[in-house]
């Protein structure tokens, strides 16, 4: 009920002890005339505004109020004062607590002091590095004429004929086939319970040219006709997307449906108007801005990489329990979401569950440190975020992963997660000084 604070000329003791590298014990001692003061405020206050019967609002004699009410009184006084000295406890010790206080309350009586405890963790300390002139290395490839002609081949390959033809496969042909495929002697879901695609299709279009499937595949098909039955024996790369399956042999059973002859439209006007554009000549312009805008994305990406790994790098210190597992919580939920997106069932993702969270793990520590020193890093710099920057970026968020905006902030705010939009947003701004101040060198392209 008490809406105002209570005096402050009270003595009040406050230690911290250290119980690991990012947690400690607030210990805060309140004398007791700060005890008494508070229940007599809150009792006075109770008074005025407590209906008992035979009395008008405000005239019950204090020592019925304090009979009726004595809990709650004393809930509200203890909760006052704990709130109060322990924000204050925290300021003076100049403790930059990262999470939501333990507190134990160790004594709460009428004419006794107030002792209580409060666990808490707090931000690691640490020396800042020298975070300019971070080294970092790019190639000196540039988009070439070979590139659009290429691009615009992949765009004259969406207006495409495939006409089945009667002959052998031949290389640029595409092979429609049936196929099952194991590894290590087991079905492929038995070792990676998310690849279906991998073990086992029917009526599928494989391209003889490209790597748009396993690598080898398409090559030991060459020659076949429509009927011909082949085993294909693959090795998947060491950077093969399904992880485990990388770098091991597979073993596919074949069977050649169709033989499809692709025949790709003329690169001229026509084909320009089906993609939007004025003529050939701006098709052919659009598309070498885009390689262009896509490299230097490339090339910035690796500069800021290479700088954050180089910067990680030269300081090491304690994280915080719960920074992490808050984390590992994040990146676990953004996980699950996208192997939904993808269409994986809540089974499938149950089962793999120890695969997510050890993936999660792994990269949650590494995660938390470098927003530590993203935040020291930006109160050097005195970097800021407005409110217009955060509300882009959850538009662009809920653009990417396909949600109403609206419903996207919902579940925002439903996970207690607004605040992310603003670190994200001020983690962008670190990474863009980092990449501006690096060092680079350039080396020729592999």
């Amino acid at each position: 009920m008490l809406r105002g604070s209570f005096n402050s000329f009270f003595t009040v003791n406050v230690s911290v002890e250290n119980l690991a590298p990012c947690k400690k014990l607030v210990r805060v001692e309140l004398d007791a005339t700060a005890v008494d003061s508070a229940l007599d405020a809150i009792t006075k206050d109770y008074q005025k505004q407590a209906v008992l019967p035979g009395f008008r609002q405000g005239k019950a004699p204090r020592d019925m109020v304090v009979k009726k009410y004595a809990a709650e009184i004393k809930d509200e006084a203890k909760r006052k004062l704990i709130g109060d000295n322990y924000r204050k406890a925290i300021d003076e010790q100049k403790l930059k607590v990262i999470s939501q206080p333990d507190i134990e309350e160790i004594q709460f009586e009428r004419g006794q002091p107030l002792i209580f405890a409060a666990t808490v963790e707090t931000a690691p300390e640490f020396e800042l590095p020298e975070y300019k002139g971070l080294p970092a290395s790019v190639d000196t490839k540039t988009v070439t004429d070979e590139d659009v002609t290429r691009a615009l081949d992949m765009l004259r390959g969406h207006h495409a004929k495939y006409d089945t033809v009667a002959r052998p496969l031949a290389s640029g042909d595409i092979a429609v086939v049936n196929y099952n495929g194991t590894c290590e002697g087991k079905v492929i879901t038995e070792l990676a319970p998310t690849a279906k695609g991998l073990t086992e299709q029917k009526s599928f279009w494989v391209e003889t040219t490209g790597t748009n499937f396993i690598p080898g595949f398409a090559e030991q098909l060459l020659g076949a006709a429509a009927g011909d039955k082949r085993t294909v024996t693959v090795d998947f790369p060491a950077d093969f997307v399904t992880r485990e399956l990388q770098g091991k042999k597979g073993v596919y059973e074949v069977e050649l449906l169709e033989v499809k002859e692709k025949t790709l439209p003329p690169l001229d006007e026509e084909l320009a108007k089906k993609f939007g554009a004025e003529s050939l000549e701006k098709l052919t312009a659009g598309v070498r801005t885009d390689l262009e805008n896509e490299l230097k994305f490339s090339k910035s990406k690796s500069i800021r990489n290479q700088a954050v790994q180089a910067l990680l790098a030269k300081v090491q210190f304690e994280l915080p329990e719960s920074a992490v597992a808050n984390e590992t919580r994040n990146v676990v939920y953004d996980l699950v979401r996208q192997n939904t997106q993808r269409g994986l069932t809540r089974e499938v993702i149950e089962e793999q569950k120890e695969t997510i969270y050890h993936a999660a793990a792994n990269s949650a520590k590494e995660r938390v440190k470098f927003a530590f020193i993203v935040g020291r890093i930006a109160d050097q710099e005195k970097l800021q975020v407005a409110q217009e920057e955060v509300i882009r970026r959850a538009q662009q968020l809920a653009q990417m992963y396909q949600m109403p905006f609206d419903q996207f902030v919902k579940d925002l705010q439903k996970r207690n997660a607004v605040n992310e939009l603003y670190e994200q947003v001020l983690h962008e701004k670190v990474l863009e000084l980092l990449e501006k101040n690096a060092v680079i060198t350039e080396a020729a392209p592999v």
